[in-house]
């Protein structure tokens, strides 16, 4: 009988170990589909100085657990976002929480993102890069395993509103932490020797002397973060238009016969979402120290072409109201006779805005021209100059409407061509259309310009060392020499001592994600061990009790 009863309590005492592992076993295991950890590539936000004012995230490196944006308490912590979570409220809160940093997920497609949801998006992300903050920020496009750790957070935020004890024991056995990792202790460093690349190619014209008119468009983009910065419409749309004009206008121009008393001069710049760097330097060497150029004749006006691949209205931008009978005053003359006969559905409008000195930044590019008294406008479908769509991660091929695109060039060429050759007297634009036929506009080539220019990003800080966009500038040129002639390729370089802009490095940086448990699991399994241990020693001590009970209880049964 004694050696029965033995028995029993060991193998009651197996049984409850085994229970025992068996829990802690289930208390480890975790329903995120991969190892736990995780390495992804995170792309910082914007840190740059121009002149003297300084713009960005100053921070790098992240060693804080995960947290939803519907935590209460942020401090220390690292905000996990998506894309409809970036508002503006939200994120002054984690700023003002002293939050760890903000990592935020944006989709790998985003047309089917509402529009809402994108704009609330695109205002915030300009706000945030006016401000100076310490806070590390970082942008990631959306996978598996990142949105399962949203998935996790944003559910153990949830829970936090249950019944405080069912919330402890929750937070205790069943939930999963994570911590994020940006281990990298070498100091931020400043880049003050970024060079600014720009291209140019004329198209002559015939007679002596006769004037220029200079289409141009600033080929970089901007945004959040300038790893993610494609810059479909703002500003690819309007480079997209000034290779197809190239295009047109030198088949045009290919028959001696038909070369019109104009020059036509391209220019393709950099630096323009920093002030139009590119455009002035241009400016000051064809002004102030080249002894021969054609902006230094008469020139007729200078069209800049920004943001051009969306909506049914076009605003031309000006400094001063153009006077009648001027160049400026007939082309705008021709664009509206164009879009009222052949695009009656398209808005179109002067927009006129003075030069503000006080200013630390011009509103757009004609403005650098106008300084230096050469008349221009600015044709874009935004009407206003500090739109949050001219610098946003999420510019890109969704936000353009290809259709919408071709219609531009077309307005563009054939209010250009109607200008040049005079063409008012011979018909209206319903009845002589030009570019048709060997002169269409072609959708083939237009989606492919598009596709070329967002294959990568193109922020400025990006375009003079990375290959891929060094790459993409010498497309850019072969471009232009397929089409024009006197194509130049200028380069350059800013002052050590006073740069116009400088930028900072670790922009793109390995980042870890761990799976951990927090540390109140520790107790709680610590907690079950020591009670199961102190079961076991009073069993072993109280053996003679516990025999005895259990003789009692077996001889109870038996009878």
């Amino acid at each position: 009988m004694k050696e029965t009863c033995s028995r029993s309590v060991t193998y009651r005492s197996l049984r409850m170990t085994a229970l025992v592992l068996v829990f802690a076993q289930l208390l480890h295991a975790s329903a995120l589909p991969a190892a736990s950890s995780y390495e992804f590539t995170a792309y910082r936000m914007q840190q740059y100085r121009l002149k003297q004012e300084k713009h960005g995230c100053h921070g790098a490196m992240v060693v804080a657990e995960a947290r939803s944006p519907n935590d209460s308490s942020l401090t220390r912590r690292c905000v996990i976002m998506k894309l409809s979570d970036f508002t503006l409220d939200r994120f002054l809160q984690a700023k003002r929480q002293n939050a760890a940093a903000v990592l935020i997920l944006i989709p790998q497609n985003t047309s089917n993102i509402s529009e809402d949801v994108i704009q609330s998006f695109m205002v915030t992300e300009s706000e945030a890069l006016t401000m100076e903050m310490l806070m590390p920020v970082y942008v990631v496009p959306e996978d598996e395993q990142l949105l399962y750790m949203y998935e996790e957070v944003k559910h153990a935020a949830a829970t936090k509103s249950a019944f405080v004890l069912i919330r402890v024991l929750r937070s205790m056995v069943t939930t999963t932490a994570f911590q994020i990792l940006v281990n990298n202790n070498s100091p931020i460093k400043a880049i003050t020797d970024n060079s600014i690349i720009t291209l140019e190619g004329v198209l002559p014209g015939v007679g002596e002397d006769p004037p220029t008119i200079v289409i141009t468009a600033h080929y970089d983009s901007f945004g959040l973060s300038p790893w993610m910065s494609y810059g479909a419409d703002s500003n690819g749309s309007g480079v997209t238009i000034l290779l197809e004009l190239a295009r047109l206008f030198q088949q045009l121009y290919s028959d001696p016969r038909n070369k019109a008393p104009f020059h036509l001069l391209f220019f393709l710049t950099g630096g323009g979402k920093y002030n139009y760097i590119g455009t002035k330097r241009w400016l000051s060497e064809n002004m102030d120290h080249a002894e021969s150029s054609l902006l230094h004749d008469n020139v007729a006006f200078v069209l800049c072409l920004d943001s051009l691949g969306a909506g049914d209205e076009l605003f031309l931008h000006v400094s001063r109201p153009p006077k009648p009978e001027t160049p400026q005053f007939n082309f705008i003359q021709q664009l509206e006779d164009v879009i009222s006969s052949r695009f009656s559905w398209v808005r179109f409008g002067t927009i006129h805005k003075k030069i503000n000195l006080q200013e630390s930044t011009l509103a757009w590019e004609h403005e650098c021209y106008g300084m230096r008294h050469i008349p221009g406008f600015t044709l874009s479908h935004l009407q206003d100059p500090r739109s949050e769509r001219r610098g946003s991660i999420l510019d890109t091929m969704s936000q353009v409407d290809i259709r919408k695109l071709k219609r531009n060039v077309v307005i563009i060429a054939e209010a250009l061509v109607r200008y040049m050759y005079n063409l008012s007297d011979k018909g209206s634009p319903k009845e002589l259309p030009v570019f048709r036929g060997r002169l269409e506009v072609l959708d083939s080539r237009i989606t492919s310009l598009m596709t070329m220019l967002t294959l990568v990003p193109r922020a400025t800080q990006l375009m003079d060392t990375e290959p891929q966009q060094t790459l993409l500038i010498d497309s850019l040129e072969q471009e232009f020499r397929r089409h024009l002639q006197q194509v130049y390729r200028h380069t350059f370089r800013q002052d050590h001592r006073d740069p116009d802009i400088t930028f900072f490095d670790q922009m793109k940086q390995p980042m870890m994600m761990y799976r951990v448990k927090p540390a109140a699991f520790d107790l709680f399994l610590g907690g079950c061990i020591a009670g199961y241990l102190g079961l076991v020693y009073y069993a072993i001590q109280n053996f003679g009790n516990v025999y005895a009970r259990l003789k009692a209880v077996l001889k109870n049964k038996l009878q």
